[in-house]
């Protein structure tokens, strides 16, 4: 008989995205432009992984919230094709503006709403108590997320427990990185299996200013035999495992629309650890989807497993 395939849970936000642009500088107060280019979609860490892992035709379940209104509904309804486990707060649904600049960059503006409510009950009642082997949880948004957070080190215990493989994106934290933030993100490090921080959150958390000290500084707090991995925009993603750094560069893109990029990148290596794939070819993985998917605009109308060509080469190893 073979043994069940391993399991991708995702925990963390999701939300309303505005995606508009680009500009090429702020307006003048009570003026007003016309943009180009508009895309409304489900938006979110956790919501970005699970659609690009839909995208790749990969099996993912989804444990999350929306707010009691009519963007929850909406939201709801964007994750069809997807296991999706749904906390509706009595709450209007977290709303987030991206307005992309022509230098690349973009700013958001996002309003409180249902990420203030979502629950670790939620997340437990929902999670499966004995995955197959090999099977993963990756975790997003904990600095949106204040009903998580205040117990976050006892869920990451527990989901461990569990048997999962804990993975981890941060986020940035709005109060940026003091002493106390970096302490508290610190302490939930030698709880995971796969660390997954852009370059900026990487010298921020390590307190450093160059990578070449900020990875080490990091490994050293991981769990043995964890991964750590640093996603540095165009110029690809380098990732360190048991003292083996290794890097993986993208090739260039003309890409409009950068939000979600980090996000893109995950669903792709974790689909590649999923199949077994070690760490250079999960790094590759996640750079080939994201060059991939990122390039298309809109987004929302990517099929089910359009890009599945992207993993088609991995094949599913036995745990």
């Amino acid at each position: 008989m073979e043994s069940e395939n391993p399991r991708l849970s995702i925990i963390g936000d999701i939300g309303v995205d505005l995606v508009m642009g680009s500009i090429a500088e702020w307006p003048q107060v009570g003026t007003e432009l016309i943009l180009p280019r508009s895309e409304l979609r489900a938006g979110g860490s956790a919501a970005n992984t699970a659609l690009v892992l839909r995208h790749l035709g990969q099996q993912a379940h989804l444990i999350s919230a929306v707010g009691q209104d009519d963007f929850g509904r909406w939201l709801a309804g964007q994750l069809h094709g997807l296991q999706s486990d749904l906390q509706v707060c009595a709450s209007d649904t977290t709303v987030s503006v991206g307005l992309m600049h022509t230098c690349g960059e973009r700013n958001f503006f996002t309003t409180r709403g249902h990420l203030e409510l979502m629950t670790p009950d939620h997340v437990l009642v929902h999670l499966a108590v004995a995955p197959p082997p090999r099977s993963m949880a990756l975790l997003t948004g904990a600095f949106l997320l204040p009903g998580l957070r205040a117990r976050y080190l006892e869920l990451l215990r527990e989901i461990s427990a569990r048997g999962y493989q804990v993975a981890l994106d941060t986020g940035w934290p709005s109060q940026g990185w003091t002493e106390g933030v970096r302490a508290e993100v610190f302490g939930w490090l030698a709880l995971c299996d796969h660390l997954l921080l852009n370059e900026l959150e990487a010298l921020s958390l390590a307190g450093s200013s160059d990578l070449e000290s900020a990875i080490p500084t990091i490994a050293a707090a991981l769990k043995p035999g964890a991964s750590l991995v640093v996603k540095v925009g165009a110029r690809g993603a380098l990732g360190l495992q048991s003292g083996r750094l290794l890097s993986c560069q993208v090739e260039p893109a003309e890409i409009f629309d950068t939000i979600g990029a980090g996000d893109t990148f995950n669903a792709g290596y974790l689909a590649a650890r999923l199949r077994g794939a070690d760490l250079s070819e999960a790094l590759a993985t996640g750079c080939r989807v994201a060059r991939s998917v990122l390039p298309r605009f809109p987004r929302g109308d990517i099929q089910p497993g359009e890009f599945a060509s992207c993993v088609a080469d991995l094949q599913l190893t036995e745990a």
